[in-house]
């Protein structure tokens, strides 16, 4: 099976970024259903190993925290132009839950994360060609303001992938709550 771990979007944030969805020449959009922001690409694992790995994901403590997203950007350039995303501002709790994600799966002797963690929401896929520049740099211009949140994280998932004629499909496979985010003291 192929597993990734990632945050599930709530429904008016989905809305948001479905809405995005405009005519760009070579783009493969992604369904609004699908979008969410990926942790950890986990890979095809074995059921044995599949067990493991909800285990030790179950063990993750952490507290929720909130997540908004600020701008659009691309993942490669000209004809080598991959995708189309929305960028999650930053933020040091999502960094720390992304780190214990990490290190669980590198404790059951999964492979490091090659790249480095960027917190996005893939809108879209380019066909081999990559994108039009052209129309690609017009649309980043005209939603270069795009904001959307704040929302609140309360849980993280483990996802199953399945690949299909018409793209991925994304079972959710177990959720992970995370503990109530704490209260920021008044006058402090």
């Amino acid at each position: 099976m192929r597993l990734f771990v990632a945050l599930s979007l709530p429904d008016e944030i989905r809305d948001r970024l479905g809405a995005l969805e405009a005519p760009l020449p070579g783009a493969r959009w992604v369904p609004p259903d699908n979008l969410h922001l990926t942790l950890r690409f986990i890979g095809e694992v074995d059921g044995g190993l599949a067990h493991d790995i909800d285990a030790a994901l179950m063990g993750i403590d952490g507290r929720g925290f909130e997540l908004r997203f600020a701008g659009l950007g691309h993942f490669g350039e000209g004809q080598k132009t991959r995708s189309l995303y929305a960028a999650v501002a930053p933020t040091e709790p999502l960094s720390r839950l992304q780190q214990k994600v990490e290190q669980a799966l590198l404790r059951l002797g999964l492979p490091p994360e090659g790249r480095k963690f960027k917190p996005h929401v893939t809108l879209a896929r380019f066909r081999s060609g990559g994108a039009s520049m052209p129309h690609l740099e017009r649309f980043l211009v005209e939603h270069a303001l795009f904001r959307a949140g704040p929302f609140q994280v309360v849980q993280f998932s483990l996802f199953q992938s399945f690949l299909s004629g018409e793209g991925s499909i994304y079972r959710e496979e177990a959720v992970y709550p995370l503990r109530p985010p704490q209260a920021l003291a008044i006058g402090a």
